[in-house]
């Protein structure tokens, strides 16, 4: 799974996910692409699944960008701890997605491979999305 090296702060607030992405909202890279219609925190195992979805749908050919990370990490309390006693240990990490953030990118194959590799890597992530065309 995707994850950083280091960071400055180990624990971070949760914050908020307001407004449209105003950066990483056009194709940089491919002819394809996997937009994001809906906000929300996309978590490295959904990236690791779509990937692997975009890889073997591809069948290897051509070249494809993963557009976000997760760097942001989320802390949970184990099951029966009681209230207080601090901030849980860290679960996971997540990227924050703003509504209009290309997730992936594609090129290098045929527009039906790519229609059905991003489709199906759409499945696997909790983000309602779209597919985008250079």
């Amino acid at each position: 799974m995707l994850q950083p090296k280091k960071s400055k702060y180990r624990k971070q607030f949760r914050g908020k996910n307001k407004g449209v992405a105003l950066r990483g909202n056009e194709l940089a890279f491919g002819e394809f692409g996997l937009k994001a219609l809906t906000g929300g925190w996309l978590s490295s195992n959904e990236i690791e699944a779509a990937r692997k979805k975009i890889t073997y749908a591809t069948k290897r050919l051509g070249k494809y960008w993963i557009k976000v990370f997760p760097s942001k990490p989320i802390t949970k309390k184990p099951v029966g701890v009681k209230m207080g006693s601090g901030k849980g240990a860290i679960e996971t990490y997540v990227a924050v997605i703003k509504p209009g953030t290309i997730l992936f990118e594609v090129s290098g194959v045929t527009e039906e491979m790519a229609k059905e590799a991003l489709t199906k890597a759409g499945h696997k992530v909790s983000l309602k999305t779209i597919i985008v065309k250079k």
